[in-house]
């Protein structure tokens, strides 16, 4: 996606904000002190399997840990949005001697994943900038429509913990938020049916399966993509916090099919509403498949559970169920 959109200015520390010029856009977020490790993030990449302690980034002893995503800075490296022209998203990861990082390991295939969503969790993408000598990571736009997005880039610098770091992006326009779908156990996109079966469970790890077909048929001949058959993201409604996991097994390792079922193990640190992306490959082609899920007791307003939102028709321009979206 090639979208009109720069980002005017970044605030940096806890308590004081800076500005600087970034074109159209406007981008703000909290900062977690570099020495204070009680505050460790709980989410990242999760190589497939079950993974109880929440993420790369966990810490055993932290009595409240961060989940990922919520925070700019953290252990020292930062996440710093850069002057780009007006279609591309460019930025920088800073490290705890204050110098740009340019040694990353690569994780499922890429140095680099950056997520893109909406706040209101709609126009979802899942991209991979290129990283240029002095450091800064530059891709197409992923951000659209009006509003405040959310970018996440997850990533291992080399000595350093997995680690995923967040910034929000403010496109200028008129802004209507799109109501979240209704939970729900199937998705259709791109012709395909996928569905999913397992409950999250706040602070527990839960088994979800997710079955693809096309057609009725099953799809028995998924391809890998970034050296897995299924990469799943789920995202908290409210905060967006930030969980991302691989399935269980993965290509070429004698015991995984290629589908129609592909299995997951997830932690979601809280009760709450989450929004989950299902990326998969199939014919050469990558699609998402989207689904609403609640984790723990629905939220009550005067003792009663509120109706939820009725399920909106999909956005040709990045709307909830958007089929085909990009991934670079």
């Amino acid at each position: 996606m090639n979208t009109a959109t720069k980002l005017s200015g970044f605030a940096l520390g806890l308590a004081a904000v800076f500005g600087a010029a970034y074109g159209v856009g406007h981008v703000v977020d909290p900062v977690a002190p570099a020495a204070d490790t009680r505050h460790e993030s709980t989410t990242g990449h999760q190589a497939g399997g079950h993974d109880n302690g929440g993420g790369h980034d966990s810490d055993p002893g932290a009595a409240n840990p961060i989940p990922g995503g919520l925070l700019v800075s953290d252990r020292g490296y930062t996440l710093v949005p850069v002057p780009a022209p007006v279609d591309e998203f460019a930025f920088r990861i800073t490290g705890p001697d204050a110098h740009t990082v340019t040694a990353f390991d690569e994780a499922h295939e890429k140095r680099m994943h950056l997520i893109v969503t909406r706040r209101d969790l709609s126009g979802f993408r899942h991209v991979h900038p290129e990283m240029a000598p002095d450091g800064t990571w530059r891709v197409a736009s992923p951000v659209g429509e009006p509003g405040t997005w959310r970018a996440f880039a997850d990533f291992t610098p080399s000595g350093g913990p997995p680690l995923t770091l967040g910034v929000d992006v403010s496109v200028p326009g008129p802004f209507t938020p799109r109501p979240l779908p209704t939970p729900a156990t199937s998705s259709s996109v791109d012709g395909y049916t996928v569905t999913i079966d397992g409950t999250l469970q706040p602070g527990r790890t839960a088994e979800l399966s997710l079955t693809v077909s096309r057609a009725g048929a099953p799809v028995t001949d998924l391809q890998p993509y970034l050296g897995a058959y299924g990469h799943l993201v789920a995202l908290r409604e409210g905060d967006l916090a930030y969980l991302h996991v691989h399935p269980e097994g993965e290509p070429g390792d004698g015991r995984t099919s290629p589908g129609p079922r592909v299995t997951f193990f997830a932690e979601v640190p809280s009760a709450g509403t989450y929004r989950l992306f299902l990326d998969f490959q199939h014919q050469g082609t990558v699609h998402t498949a989207e689904f609403t899920l609640t984790a723990g007791e629905a939220p009550t307003v005067g003792g009663t559970a509120p109706a939820g939102p009725a399920t909106p028709s999909p956005s040709a321009t990045g709307g909830h169920g958007e089929p085909g979206h990009p991934h670079n």
